[in-house]
């Protein structure tokens, strides 16, 4: 039940508490429709002067298997990275080195990949460019001429698909290291230099009983980043 502005039930908090990045889906299409209506629901987020920044391309066929094959040879061949936006400072902070590092024993654990296994640790990391072999294929890039704030509001937008998704009973991950190949992004893609390349997404139906997909991160308690001043 709700009011035209308050949702008074506890389905939606719970919804946001039990999202989880997919990483492992299904062998079933998502159809065209309800996709649309989820890129439509996710454009409904906060938006500064309601510019609503950023682009988002769904990739398939045959060139969904070109800009696979040339990230992947890209990460192979150990290609120079040169992302369009700087993600992770540096250097990094050692309190968040620390959430990176449990973060990846959270994933490579419920695979069962041992910390000194790199050829393991290769091989999950380069799904990221297979799209984890979700049915849906999403890359994400926002116009070059936008700030920080263009970022924040298409972070926005992205958390709202991913929250629409969940809703439908869909899993999706978002995939950062799409960013590390820009170039090679917009050139498979036939994206102008103006596209600065933000991340890829994955979506689709979660495939249950796959490990990769029982991983969980712990979120930082309360206290370390929120406080009442005055």
């Amino acid at each position: 039940m709700h009011t035209a502005n308050t949702f008074t039930s506890p389905e939606a908090m719970a919804l946001m508490q039990q999202r989880r990045s997919t990483r492992a889906f299904l062998d079933r299409p998502v159809p065209q429709p309800l996709l649309e209506q989820l890129l439509t629901t996710a454009r409904q987020a906060p938006s500064g002067g309601n510019l609503q920044p950023g682009h988002f391309w769904g990739v398939q066929g045959e060139l969904r298997r070109q800009l696979t094959d040339a990230l992947l040879a890209d990460f192979h061949g150990q290609a120079p990275e040169c992302e369009d936006y700087a993600y992770f400072p540096r250097p990094m902070p050692m309190q968040l080195r620390k959430r990176q590092v449990a973060s990846a024993q959270a994933l490579y654990g419920a695979l069962g990949v041992a910390r000194d296994d790199r050829a393991g640790r290769d091989a999950q990391f380069a799904r990221n460019y297979r799209f984890f072999d979700a049915p849906v294929a999403l890359v994400v890039s926002i116009d070059s001429r936008f700030g920080p704030g263009g970022y924040m509001d298409l972070g926005m937008a992205l958390y709202g698909l991913q929250l629409a998704a969940a809703a439908q009973g869909l899993g999706s991950c978002a995939i950062g290291a799409l960013a590390s190949y820009p170039e090679t992004v917009r050139r498979v893609l036939g994206l102008g230099a103006e596209q600065h390349i933000v991340c890829g997404l994955a979506l689709g139906w979660a495939d249950a009983s796959a490990p990769v997909n029982q991983a969980r991160t712990v979120r930082a308690p309360l206290g370390e980043w929120f406080q009442m001043l005055g």
